[in-house]
């Protein structure tokens, strides 16, 4: 089953159905009115959904319309929750060989690096990404995501993956230049994490098929920057699965649905045949191999564009498709 929300003029938007192929959707507003209204009680909607998209599958679903993914809002507008973690080690010892730290102090950790973001305001999965200045480095990060429903505080994670309700991906927008003095006083991010962006479509993981196993989506993840090729990294190397992150999240709190988990940057070990999904990866290699830094970050009117495809050729979960742009205040 694959969900999405387009824009009805209300924070949440309105929740609709949408075909394997993409090519179709059909309004779930009287099921319920939007996403998060469904995250809460999913047990009591579930059916009522599915049922609706074997309706839209059979060409029988009144009111169908042509999708179009330009016109939805992230599946999940807001939220009461955004946790993102950094669950691809080598992601994590290229940026400490880079800035020269010992990266054995984070590959050998028994638990995954997170953090709680901001969750009130989410980018449009295609538009405008608005930032302040270009000098504040400007970045994508490709990501892979899910959405859970309530969680209960000391779950572990071989009963972790029955909350995993959706799946979908991500573009964790970072602005590089804070990082450095952010990480030294060790209170969490700020102005180095902006809004984040989701998906036009998220879907049930039995929709994946057997690439979603052992809590880890095994599918590379396309990332273009101003139509050429970024990288294609595989989920597979997620050194974390996303039950192993609910249990740690939930040591000490219940999650509440509707709570959306964040795999950290894509990154496999063969990064010379697959590419990156971020530039400061591009860079860390590029200061490792190279002795410096050649990659630029984003600039204002370039476009990022993230997606993943099934066996067949066909995209899963629609595209991210942005472009920075700069902040004009209202």
């Amino acid at each position: 089953m694959k969900l999405a929300t387009i824009d009805n003029g209300t924070r949440d938007g309105e929740l609709v159905v949408v075909s394997d192929d993409l090519c179709r959707a059909v309004s779930a507003k009287a099921i319920a009115p939007n996403l998060l209204t469904v995250m809460e009680d999913w047990d009591s909607h579930e059916m009522a959904l599915r049922d609706l998209a074997y309706q839209l599958h059979e060409g029988d679903a009144e009111d169908a319309f042509s999708f179009d993914q330009s016109h939805t809002l992230s599946p999940l507008p807001r939220s009461f929750q955004w946790i993102d973690g950094s669950c691809f080690k080598n992601h994590l010892r290229l940026m400490a060989l880079a800035t020269g730290r010992d990266p054995g102090i984070e590959m050998n950790s028994p638990f995954p690096l997170m953090y709680q973001g901001m969750s009130d305001d989410f980018y449009r999965p295609q538009g405008e990404i608005a930032l302040p200045r270009e000098e504040d480095q400007i970045d994508f990060e490709g990501e892979i995501g899910v959405v859970l429903s309530e969680v209960p505080m000391g779950t572990k994670a071989e009963d972790a993956e029955q909350y995993i309700k959706l799946v979908l991906l991500i573009n964790d927008v970072s602005c590089r230049a804070f990082v450095k003095r952010e990480i030294t006083v060790g209170f969490g991010w700020m102005n180095a994490k902006p809004s984040t962006a989701f998906s036009p479509v998220a879907v049930t993981p039995d929709t994946l098929g057997d690439h979603w196993r052992e809590g880890k989506l095994h599918l590379p993840l396309n990332v273009t920057w101003n139509g050429e090729l970024f990288g294609r990294p595989n989920g597979s190397e997620m050194s974390f699965s996303f039950p192993e992150l609910i249990e740690h999240a939930a040591h000490t709190r219940k999650l509440a649905a509707g709570t959306l988990f964040g795999s950290g940057t894509v990154s496999n070990k063969a990064y010379r045949e697959v590419g990156s999904a971020c530039i400061a990866e591009r860079r860390s290699i590029e200061n490792i191999e190279e002795g410096g830094a050649k990659t630029e970050f984003m600039k204002f009117g370039d476009r990022v564009r993230m997606e993943m495809f099934d066996g067949d050729g066909q995209s899963i979960f629609g595209a991210i498709d942005q472009t920075i742009a700069r902040y004009k205040p209202v």
